[in-house]
Parts: C-alpha cells; sequence; structure tokens
C-alpha cells in the first residue's frame, strides 16, 4: 500500500471523508465494501442513541437586557438568580391574572396573556 497524504492532513489512512483515501487505500475500500472479503463486521443490534432534548432559550444572549440579566446573574449567583426570577414570573402571572379577572377575561384568554408575555420576556432578554 501506498502512504498518501491527504488534504485533511492524514497520512496514509481513513480520514473524516473519501476524499481523503487515495492509491491502493482506496481500492482496498471499495473491495472490502463491495463484499469480496468473506469475514464481515457485525454491530450489535440494539436501541439507536437518542440524545436528551436541552431545553435552551433560543435568544440567549440577545435582547435589549439580556446583558444585565447576565451581569446580574454572575454577581449574585445562578442559584439565587432563579430563585429571584421564579418570584418575579409568579408575581407577573398574579397581575395578569388580576387584570384578567378586572376585565373578565376567561381562564384561556388568561393563558394566552402569560404565555405571550413569556414570548416577550425571551425576545427582550430577561429570559437569558
Amino acid at each position: 500500500m501506498a502512504a498518501s497524504i491527504c488534504a485533511c492532513g492524514l497520512k496514509g489512512g481513513l480520514g473524516t471523508s473519501l476524499s481523503c483515501i487515495g492509491g491502493d487505500d482506496y481500492a482496498m475500500l471499495v473491495k472490502s465494501s463491495t463484499g469480496a472479503s468473506s469475514s464481515s463486521v457485525r454491530v450489535a443490534s440494539s436501541k439507536p442513541i437518542r440524545l436528551q432534548p436541552m431545553m435552551k432559550n433560543v435568544n440567549e444572549g440577545k435582547g435589549l437586557f439580556a446583558p444585565a440579566v447576565v451581569v446580574t446573574r454572575n454577581i449574585i449567583g445562578k442559584k439565587r438568580f432563579n430563585q429571584f426570577r421564579g418570584k418575579a414570573i409568579a408575581l407577573h402571572s398574579q397581575v395578569i391574572t388580576e387584570f384578567c379577572k378586572s376585565i373578565g377575561a376567561d381562564a384561556k384568554q388568561r393563558q394566552g396573556l402569560i404565555r405571550l408575555a413569556k414570548k416577550n420576556g425571551e425576545r427582550l432578554g430577561f429570559l437569558a
């Protein structure tokens, strides 16, 4: 086998793509992948590995108030900051609930207003 240097810097081996394989290495790969050899590698069949979904703000670091939120979180600590944020969100939800009671809005409209407040908070950077 001839040692060849590919564009990705690997010498004579399999790189990250087929463009890194050259000369005799490529011929050997094609020969082994077409079934010309009698030995084959079997992979144990198991459940496919599934990544855990991450709840992440798509607007993280963006928004008018995001820098102030990040600085405050770094100063007072993440745990205390999350407690403070939770209390602020609960108070804001209570204000929305009282407003809905005063204008006679039903629970569905109230829930819609709370969702709208969350989306606006994300856009403005309060949830960064």
